[in-house]
This record gives C-alpha cells, structure tokens and sequence, in this order.
C-alpha cells in the first residue's frame, strides 16, 4: 500500500528558475515582468506575469488608458492599492486590497484600468491566460470578485492559503473555471510552515515568491526560491513547499496546457498571423 501511494503521488521538482525583468506598460507604469519575456515567453496555457508594485505616484498614476484586448483572458490580483476599470460596454468597476479580476476578453473589448488614488503602495499581478481556438471570439464578460468573496483556509503547518480559482483542502475559489481550469492560490507560509496541494498530473504549473523566500519540492530534496524569482515546476501530482527561515508569500498557478498555435501581437492573441490581422482590422473599424 506505501508503495502505491508513493507512485502515484509524485512532488513536482523545480525545473526551472527565472527573475523578473524590469518593463513599462501602459502610460508609462512601471513594472516587473516575470512572464512574456524573452528568458520565459509563456508557459501553455499562461502567456504573461506582471507585479506591479510602487509607492511611487510617478511610476503608477499614468495608469492603463483605454486599449483593445482578443483571444485570451486577464486576471487582475490586488494586494494594495485602488483601481478602477471600464471599457467601452459600458462596464466599471472598482479593484481594491484583495479583490480579483477575471476578464474574457473573447472576440474583442476596448477597456481601461486607472489608480484611483494619488499617493500611497499600489501592489498587484496582472496574469494573461490563452483561450482555445474554440473560444477566442466568444462574448467578452468580467467576474469582478471582491475580496471578502475571496476564501481564506487555514491549511496547518503554518499555511494560510487565499484560493482565488481551483480548489484547495475542499474549498473552491470564486472564479467560474475556464477552458484550461486553473488553479491560482496565494500562499503565505510561516518562517517554519509547510503547505501542500494536488495538482493535476500534465497540467503546467508555477509559483512566483514575492516576499521573503520559500523551499519547493519533495522534502529533503527542495530548491530554495527567493522573491522575485518564478519557479517553474516539472510534471507530477502534487506541490509542495516549506518556510526558509522567515515568513513567505508567494502564488501558486497551475492550468491546462492547450498545445494550440499561438499568434501574438501586443493585445492580441491568436492562433495564425490571418487571426492578427483581421483583429488588427476589426478593432480599427470599430468592431470590439
């Protein structure tokens, strides 16, 4: 019986490790990009990782003026901070300390995200996911989730765990799974703490430590990763990572690759070069 459990519950390794680059999007906000570089493209299904994090007005209150977005979807963390969003349906909404965004941009939205506040830290991930073939042109639509919507598990050893999509220790996130069902956690570790989680076997996965520093992999056998820097996990059934001597916190994503063509071009993501440009010309006739 040991034996059988031991095979078929495999702790993913690190396979890899990458750092931030520094990058500037928007107006001008100054950011880090982990994902959607040329040390790490993307990761099927997840096309790019921002943090952006300031006390700086300069270097956020530009904000992100109205721009088109086709073919995937963006998920907007807050950790500190306001942001207001809209777009060109008539949709708004306002983004505050642990509140989620999950956007489908589908066939075509025209929106904005801009600082509601003029001084103080504005902290938070922007995480772009790839949609199917099948429904790249679906209706855009928003799942705006507030953060007391947000579940909060205590998950022992020393993890406290927010489960923002997926599931974890029996609790489901807010968000309304996609076509690549993803799981996005954001763990915060004891300087001793331990946390675990299952994750499907072949679905790609990562975690990204932004404070302090955390040990990932099977026991005895873990990579210490610090913040800033993205693990990237190798195949198996389940993650686990444990404390480094001071408190951590770092999110965990996971998702089904979709092993689909991929055609990028700023805010659009399609399938071939065609795709790009028919967006390149519906959003120039007004069409999103």
């Amino acid at each position: 019986m040991t034996a059988k459990v031991e095979a078929t519950e495999r702790r993913r390794t690190v396979a890899r490790v990458v750092r931030g680059e520094a990058a500037s999007d928007g107006a001008g906000v100054r950011l880090t990009r982990v994902m959607g570089t040329a040390a790490l493209p993307d990761l099927d299904p997840f096309l790019m990782l921002d943090e952006f994090r300031s006390d700086d007005p300069a270097a956020y209150l530009a904000g992100f003026p109205d721009h088109p977005h086709r073919g995937f979807e963006t998920v907007t963390y807050m950790l500190a901070g306001r942001m207001r969003h809209g777009d060109n349906k008539g949709n708004s909404g306002l983004l505050g300390p642990g509140s989620v965004q999950w956007m489908t941009a589908g066939r075509g939205i025209v929106h904005s995200e801009m600082p509601e506040q003029e001084a103080g830290l504005m902290w938070g991930f922007q995480l772009w996911i790839n949609l199917p073939a099948s429904r790249k042109m679906t209706a855009p639509r928003y799942q705006d989730i507030a953060a007391a919507a947000v579940p909060l598990v205590q998950g022992g050893a020393g993890a406290k765990v927010k489960v923002l999509a997926g599931s974890y220790g029996g609790t489901r996130g807010p968000v309304d799974p996609g076509a690549t069902e993803p799981l996005y956690l954001d763990v915060e570790l004891a300087a001793a703490g331990r946390f675990e989680t299952p994750v499907a076997e072949g679905h790609v996965a990562f975690a990204y430590v932004y404070d302090g520093a955390a040990v990932f992999g099977p026991d005895g056998n873990g990579r210490k990763i610090l913040r800033g820097e993205l693990a990237v996990l190798d195949d198996g059934t389940m993650v686990a990572a444990a404390g480094a001597g001071a408190p951590a916190r770092f999110i965990l994503l996971a998702g089904k690759p979709l092993r689909e063509p991929i055609a990028k071009y700023g805010p659009f993501v399609m399938n071939t070069p065609n795709e790009i440009r028919q967006a390149i010309i519906d959003y120039q006739a007004g069409r999103f």
